[in-house]
């Protein structure tokens, strides 16, 4: 055992406690886990099948829908390509497939759809 005059004992357990706090805050404290948020997986879309004018627009629309609950396309977007895809269905009920698919053509380019 090492001795130690009387008149440093206090500075002695100074440096001793200041020691012991210096390595109590290197310890290193486990941090909690970071959480990914989950990805929104949609469910998928049933799309209507059959040819002609009516079941293509009805595709689309259900493919429009589906990106809006997503959020891969704003609401305010979503509805004027809704409102085109009407303007396209009344043409084809009204037995004009060929302007009913040429609006739908058009809708589909002005918002970057294929």
């Amino acid at each position: 055992m090492i001795a130690v005059p009387a008149s440093r004992l206090p500075m002695r357990l100074s440096l001793a406690a200041l020691a012991v706090a210096a390595l109590a805050a290197c310890q290193s404290r486990t941090t909690p886990a970071v959480r990914e948020p989950s990805p929104v997986i949609p469910a998928p879309v049933a799309l209507p099948t059959g040819s002609g004018c009516g079941p293509e627009i009805a595709r689309t629309k259900a493919i429009v829908d589906s990106d809006v609950a997503t959020g891969n396309l704003n609401k305010p977007v979503g509805d004027r390509f809704n409102a085109d895809l009407s303007q396209a269905a009344a043409e084809c009920s009204a037995g004009k497939s060929g302007e009913a698919l040429h609006l739908l053509a058009a809708a589909k380019s002005r918002y970057g759809y294929r």
